[in-house]
């Protein structure tokens, strides 16, 4: 039986959400205080600092998983579910392969509008893949980037010069809050979303899995 209590996902991601926020402030810091570029980049979408939030999902995601499954919360299918969350994970992807081949710029406001869309039926897959670990992911994902997204909206407004409101190549100019709106606002809520749900469902999967084979040796 699911102990209700144990996996509810505002309780489920309390103290993930936390730390989320924490290292979302050190990462800000660093960069307004011109840290370690290796730790702390401020190039246009991150730069792969080491300090970022983005590392934390494997890791969330798959305590999310382990949790429910020690609770007695699994797919009804592994395998149904791993092969849902690989698909959703190969949808962004073969839309950039897509849209290349249309010749559409892969830095273009185009093909930000093509992810934002083809994130958003990737979430539906990777949702419909393990639903109950699905709820957990997307409420960790909301905790998770909305604070980035106002973080980024102060960034723009005063031209910090963080990665926060540094634009990718390609990108025009634009006004502040029209620029929020672009590179913050759509992005974070669609695409990032997406990679949370997918790469946090597949440590997910694999971590529940892990839990049932452990209770049943117990």
């Amino acid at each position: 039986m699911t102990d209700e209590a144990s996996v509810r996902p505002a309780k489920l991601i309390l103290v993930p959400a936390v730390i989320t926020l924490a290292v979302t402030l050190l990462r800000l810091g660093g960069e307004l205080q011109g840290w370690s570029p290796a730790l702390f980049s401020r190039e246009a979408g991150g730069g792969g600092s080491l300090v970022g939030i983005a590392w934390l999902v494997p890791v969330f995601g798959a305590w999310f998983g382990w949790t429910l499954g020690r609770a007695g919360e699994r797919p009804e299918s592994p395998w149904r579910a791993l092969v849902l969350t690989v698909l959703a994970l190969a949808i962004l992807p073969l839309s950039g392969l897509v849209a290349g081949k249309l010749g559409i710029e892969p830095r273009s406001l185009t093909t930000l509008g093509i992810f934002a869309v083809v994130s958003i039926a990737g979430l539906v897959v990777a949702f419909l893949a393990w639903p109950a670990l699905g709820r957990v992911l997307l409420a960790y994902g909301l905790a998770a980037r909305i604070p980035v997204v106002l973080v980024m909206l102060a960034a723009i407004l005063g031209n910090w010069g963080t990665h926060y409101d540094v634009p990718p190549p390609g990108v025009p100019e634009m006004s502040g809050l029209w620029k929020w709106l672009v590179i913050g606002v759509l992005p974070q809520m669609t695409v990032w979303l997406w990679f949370t749900s997918v790469i946090g469902g597949l440590f997910g999967i694999a971590a529940a899995a892990l839990a049932r084979g452990r209770r049943a040796t117990a």
